[in-house]
């Protein structure tokens, strides 16, 4: 199965939605979610509603806004922070 399409409404995340979320990663590892207008009003709500996103489902996701709508992808391994060394 390629990727799966999800919509995000007005009420938001609530835990039945993330529950659908898992349900869903267990057959595929990249997942849209459309943010419908109910549930935002700029772009800048989308950002937060992707980090919240990653900060309840955990290191194993990331996150792209693109648009209205958040590419979800799981990973095998916690994704690490590119860390720089200081000069």
């Amino acid at each position: 199965m390629a990727i799966s399409e999800i919509q995000l409404g007005k009420n938001g995340i609530t835990e039945n939605f993330l529950s659908t979320l898992k349900t869903h990663f267990q057959k595929v590892r990249t997942l849209k979610i459309s943010v419908l207008r109910s549930a935002r009003e700029n772009k800048g709500d989308v950002k937060i509603l992707a980090d919240k996103l990653l900060e309840e489902l955990g290191e194993y996701y990331t996150a792209k806004v693109i648009g209205f709508k958040i590419v979800l992808k799981k990973w095998r391994k916690p994704r690490e922070e590119k860390i720089f060394p200081e000069i």
